[in-house]
């Protein structure tokens, strides 16, 4: 089950988060189900009284080594078999009959599988956790700079103006998309995984949907209508909505080291010593938050692509593409959770820098207003010849390094014709203001931290 371990070289970096995907988790969540199990059959009257909760006395991680059963799984291709020898062993003599509770009924991958559910139960709440906090900084920063105006940008290029807020409102809707997507896998797509050697659960004769139904309850997860040892949709699902999460936390990521580069600054991350530090560079302070859930959300997709296509799994039981899920599966929750941490830290305490955004917007002199104007203007010219006349005007204020609206009076023929229509130079000069051309930026907005807010109070609900 190795994955990305927190001790590791890298593990403050991409095992950040609180989810909990490491070898240990992994054991005690197999030992969770083996214990929850044991109490099941009990309850079905399959094993003596106190069994149960002798094997759950005993199904504890700090009794086992991993490297030991680690090293009996290449004997059997996956720790279970060596898992429930050793938890037998562990048993106290006094409890007669007990090693009966152990295992009865299931399969190996029943107790992997259940416990993947687990862990994805534990790493799916830090995951959310992680995402309010996320969440409540973009609807903070969306009501506080809803009227900060800045550079619109496509293709990379300077667009029509937009404002900050309406930036941050739509990090808030994709998070929060990201948020009712995850809970839904929490609350619909998590199951025990309970069908014995090839689904039948034969071994328990008619007790089998008793059994099933009691270890569900045991273990707070839903019993499915059937066992799913090749039906593969609950991983795809789980993985379809944690790559979605990383694709949002990943978008807002790209867009904070874009304007926080040197040339544009205007988004800063918060600021301590030390951090965003080169090792060649002294002057430097590198967007590492920003930088770093890249890091974990461009694995994402790959992982996804791993999960899914594990999932064509062939009759009742899989060779190699069940096994081959594990580390994928751990890596992605681990990576979400990574992702979701640095975000909290990032929109928290991001530095936003309106004086700036405002120098940016004005030093093309006009030019991102050249679609208002030709609006303006397409009434008394016509909208080709609006058109037409805007885009001169913009070749010529580029090529001159003068307004915009300098290029257009400039322009004679334009000018006379514009003055015959009444349009004045102040009409021109008020069109040019990005504040005259923002149109339902606010209402937009106003409807992201509504949506934000219903939210909260139905979670607070």
């Amino acid at each position: 089950m190795t994955g990305i371990s927190r001790s590791s070289l890298f593990g403050t970096l991409f095992a950040r988060g609180a989810a909990d995907a490491s070898d240990a988790a992994w054991l005690q969540a197999m030992l969770d189900t083996e214990a929850a199990l044991a109490r099941a059959v009990e309850r079905a009257g399959r094993a003596p009284p106190g069994s149960g909760a002798a094997v759950t006395a005993a199904a504890s991680a700090d009794f086992f080594d991993n490297g030991t059963l680690g090293e009996a799984a290449a004997a059997t291709g996956n720790p279970v078999p060596a898992l429930v020898r050793a938890l037998t062993a562990q048993l106290p003599e006094p409890v007669a009959g007990a090693a009966a509770a152990v295992h009865q009924g299931a399969t190996s991958q029943d107790i992997i599988d259940t416990a993947a559910m687990l862990i994805a139960r534990q790493a799916l709440d830090a995951i959310l956790a992680d995402l309010s906090v996320a969440a409540g900084s973009c609807a903070a920063h969306a009501a506080e700079q809803a009227r900060t105006v800045m550079s619109g940008r496509t293709l990379l290029q300077q667009a029509v103006p937009v404002t900050f807020g309406l930036v941050a409102a739509g990090w808030l809707t994709a998070i929060d998309e990201s948020r009712q997507n995850l809970d839904r896998v929490r609350s619909t797509r998590l199951a025990i995984q309970f069908g014995g050697a090839a689904g039948t659960l034969a071994s328990l004769g008619d007790a089998g949907p008793r059994v099933a139904a009691l270890l569900g309850e045991e273990l707070g997860l839903a019993v499915p209508t059937l066992p799913w040892h090749t039906n593969r949709l609950r991983i795809v699902d789980v993985a379809a909505a944690l790559a979605s999460t990383c694709a949002a936390l990943g978008k807002i990521a790209r867009d904070v080291t874009l304007l926080a580069q040197t040339e544009v600054a205007e988004l800063h991350e918060a600021a301590a010593a030390g951090r965003g530090a080169s090792s060649a560079m002294p002057h430097k302070q590198n967007p590492v938050a920003a930088i770093t859930i890249l890091a974990c959300t461009k694995q994402a997709p790959g992982l996804q692509a791993t999960l899914t296509s594990a999932a064509e799994q062939e009759h009742q039981r899989a060779a190699g593409a069940w096994h081959s899920e594990w580390q994928p599966f751990s890596d992605l929750l681990t990576l979400t959770s990574s992702a979701s941490s640095w975000s909290a830290e990032l929109l928290t305490g991001l530095q936003v820098d309106p004086t700036r955004m405002r120098a940016n917007l004005e030093a093309t002199s006009g030019l991102p207003m050249a679609e208002h104007i030709a609006t303006l203007l397409a009434p008394v010219l016509g909208r080709l010849q609006a058109h037409d006349l805007i885009s001169r005007a913009s070749a010529r204020a580029t090529a001159d390094n003068i307004s915009v609206t300098d290029a257009i009076c400039a322009d004679e023929t334009s000018a006379a014709k514009l003055a015959d229509a009444g349009v004045t130079r102040a009409d021109i000069e008020s069109a040019v203001r990005p504040e005259s051309y923002l149109g339902a930026t606010a209402e937009f907005i106003r409807r992201a931290l509504s949506a934000h807010t219903a939210r909260e109070d139905a979670l607070s609900g």
